[in-house]
């Protein structure tokens, strides 16, 4: 299910740096990507999603929230249906590495946050993703 988005407020420190897995960030928790109009799990994203378990493994506290993230280029609404389909697609696949699902939340942010704000096909790559916060230690 979708809980409700994460602030900044919520987040809590990792070292020097907020605990945020995006593109270009500092962080043993890293994003996967999907394809346009996918939220099919690749063999690229379970090479990362496999490494976020082993991360999560060892420190098992945290509670990670997975947004799911789209391109500009659907409507509003098929964008966030879409985002929450790679949010408990990324989710799912934790799971199945065996890491409990209630150390996961997940929200859809549809296409609202754009990592990457240029209306390229290189900056839409970048915002299809599953994105990984630590919401708690």
């Amino acid at each position: 299910s979708t809980d409700s988005p994460v602030t900044s407020s919520t987040l809590m420190p990792w070292g020097e740096q907020r605990l945020a897995a995006g593109p270009g960030r500092q962080s043993p928790v890293k994003p996967v990507m999907f394809a346009y109009d996918s939220d099919e799990i690749d063999e690229a994203s379970k090479k990362i999603l496999s490494a976020n378990a082993d991360v999560l493994k060892s420190y098992k506290t945290w509670v990670i929230t997975i947004e799911g993230h789209c391109d500009e280029r659907g409507a509003s609404e098929y964008s966030l249906a879409l985002g929450d389909r790679r949010a408990l697609a990324a989710k799912n696949y934790l799971v199945s590495l065996g890491i409990g699902p209630d150390r996961m939340r997940t929200v859809s942010y549809g296409n609202e946050f754009p990592f990457d704000a240029a209306h390229s096909e290189a900056a839409y790559a970048k915002n299809r993703r599953a994105h990984f916060m630590l919401t708690s230690k």
